[in-house]
């Protein structure tokens, strides 16, 4: 991982958008500081594409395709993107699978669940999941102590034993039926929202994120870039980002985007 002063000032210069994860990326301690949010609004400002790729869930992303400056959202690790069309003053969802699959997996990930609390002392379900279209969140730091690197990989582990894809997040483990990715609903969404063909322009891109869910698409993006919080756990992500900020969390991302924008 190298200094954000590695990165190439013609790449700088040719950025399109940006994607960005949320929890411990854009927040700081679990809270959304005006400092980064304000980054986030400049960012849109600019005119470059803005869209927070996340793990939480379609609650949260309905608030947040309407409310915040971005241009879409993509949430519950791929499941879905939401954007709100203001010409049509219309939330636009599209989601990965049909309603009647989401409504038999989320019956399937609700046994998963009761295994996952009767093998795993100290995790919880989260506190969002009432809010959830598509995957089962498993808490293991947000809203209760933190429990062991050993009893998150059992979590994993039971997920996968059970035929659900599972990714770990710096607050949860996100497990989901079917084949869908953050990568893949981005591409999905940038073509049908914007006409942009990802795989051929993903060098105008740049992807910011902290933690092993967001390891594929810092595998993907050659501008990936993670907040310095990133190092807490790069001995468990398969890929890192090729530059990493000085500052941690929401104060990474300011710096990112003080950094991006600073190209005349």
């Amino acid at each position: 991982m190298q200094p954000l002063s590695a990165f190439p000032e013609t790449d700088r210069r040719a950025v399109r958008g940006v994607f960005l994860d949320i929890d411990e990326t854009l927040t700081t301690d679990g809270k959304l500081t005006a400092a980064a949010y304000g980054a986030l609004e400049r960012l849109h400002d600019s005119g470059k594409l803005c869209v927070p790729i996340t793990g939480r869930p379609a609650g949260w992303c309905d608030h947040i395709a309407r409310m915040w400056p971005v241009d879409a959202v993509v949430g519950e690790n791929g499941a879905f993107y939401f954007r709100y069309d203001q010409a049509q003053n219309k939330l636009i969802k599209r989601f990965s699978l049909a309603p009647e699959a989401r409504a038999a997996n989320r019956s399937k990930l609700a046994e998963i669940g009761r295994r996952i609390l009767a093998e795993v002392p100290g995790v919880a379900i989260a506190s969002d999941q009432p809010y959830r279209e598509s995957d089962l969140a498993i808490d293991f730091c947000e809203d209760v102590p933190m429990v062991s690197a050993e009893a998150v990989d059992r979590v994993v582990g039971i997920f996968e034993a059970e035929g659900a894809t599972a990714k770990v997040s710096s607050v949860h483990v996100n497990g989901w039926l079917g084949t869908y990715d953050k990568l893949a609903m981005t591409r999905i969404m940038l073509a049908e929202c914007f006409g942009i063909d990802l795989d051929a322009e993903k060098r105008r891109f740049v992807f910011v994120g902290d933690s092993p869910n967001d390891a594929p698409m810092f595998a993907y993006f050659p501008h990936g870039v993670g907040v310095a919080n990133v190092r807490d756990f790069a001995a468990r992500m398969e890929a890192l980002p090729a530059y990493i900020s000085a500052g941690p969390s929401g104060a990474g991302f300011t710096e990112i985007v003080d950094f991006l924008l600073g190209a005349p």
